[in-house]
């Protein structure tokens, strides 16, 4: 079969921009520059026809360089990006964004934050209103914590649409299902969207893709249609992981095929992200993708 992807979910940052907090030089393999050569480089020989770009700093600044950096460069399709929803100028920053034609979503840094109930607070309402009025969606970057709790914010702001980012971080290296089983059950009954990304990092290192099995198996059982691949690169290379390696681990747990297939690899981000006015045109003129259903993939001039 031949099919294109969307990614759903990959970062760029430079090092350089003024409040970069992560990563560090801890991380050594991150620690450096990423941004649309290097992804070209990594994900050469895959379909990849156009992307999306999350946030990756708490800061106004880095979602201005990414804006920035998304309006010259069409591989970027649309972008995630972060404000402050505790402050009182937030809902005036969030009419400014989204006056930017790729801007797409914001996500604030739950997972860093120490209270679990935050977005539930009584003052994010307005900036939780101005991103309705503005047709913007949130990206939920959870851990299993979060997940009772997003059950009540997904109640409370039933036309915001939600992604659950990385499927909220199970517990992959322990291998422990419940109770994150019943909560994104419970979370794909009320509609929302989820992302088949982020799940190798939740790996012990060394520890087959294969044993994502019941997690992946549980996903695509419960939001169908509303579940999207997205890669998490460059934080996928964390532990040694590449691009192409990562799709084709997806493809092969995720054992869908024809429009299901492509539903998972770009029609559910297109949708999502309401991507269809977006030029996806990554590839070089003149190259035809193909992937095979023995999960190669290839690129053949034609």
């Amino acid at each position: 079969m031949t099919t294109a992807i969307i990614d759903s979910h990959l970062h760029f940052w430079s090092l350089a921009t003024p409040g970069h907090e992560w990563p560090t030089a801890q991380t050594p393999t991150l620690h450096r520059d990423f941004g649309p050569d290097d992804l070209r480089a990594a994900a050469a020989g895959t379909p990849l026809a156009g992307a999306v770009l999350v946030q990756s700093q708490p800061t106004d600044i880095d979602t201005d360089w990414m804006l920035a950096l998304a309006a010259r460069e069409p591989l970027v399709a649309g972008v995630v990006g972060w404000v402050d929803l505790s402050s009182p100028d937030a809902p005036l920053r969030i009419a400014a964004l989204a006056a930017d034609p790729k801007l797409r979503s914001l996500r604030p840094m739950l997972q860093a934050i120490d209270d679990t109930d935050w977005l539930l607070r009584d003052d994010l309402a307005p900036a939780l209103e101005a991103m309705l009025a503005h047709g913007l969606r949130l990206d939920a970057l959870v851990q299993p914590r979060h997940l009772p709790m997003l059950v009540r914010f997904v109640d409370r702001w039933p036309d915001l649409p939600v992604v659950i980012d990385h499927a909220a971080k199970p517990h992959a290296a322990v291998g422990t299902l419940d109770p994150w089983r019943n909560h994104i059950a419970t979370l794909a009954s009320q509609g929302t969207h989820c992302k088949l990304s982020g799940l190798r990092t939740e790996q012990a290192p060394g520890q087959p893709a294969d044993e994502l099995a019941p997690y992946v198996d549980h996903l695509v059982a419960t939001f169908g249609e509303r579940l999207m691949w997205g890669s998490d690169w460059p934080v996928l290379t964390w532990f040694g992981d590449t691009y192409a390696r990562w799709i084709a681990d997806a493809r092969r747990l995720a054992g869908l095929s024809g429009t299901e297939q492509e539903q998972l690899f770009a029609g559910c981000a297109r949708r999502f992200y309401a991507l269809d006015g977006c030029d996806l045109g990554a590839r070089t003129a003149g190259e035809h993708v193909e992937w095979s259903d023995a999960g190669n993939v290839g690129i053949r001039d034609e």
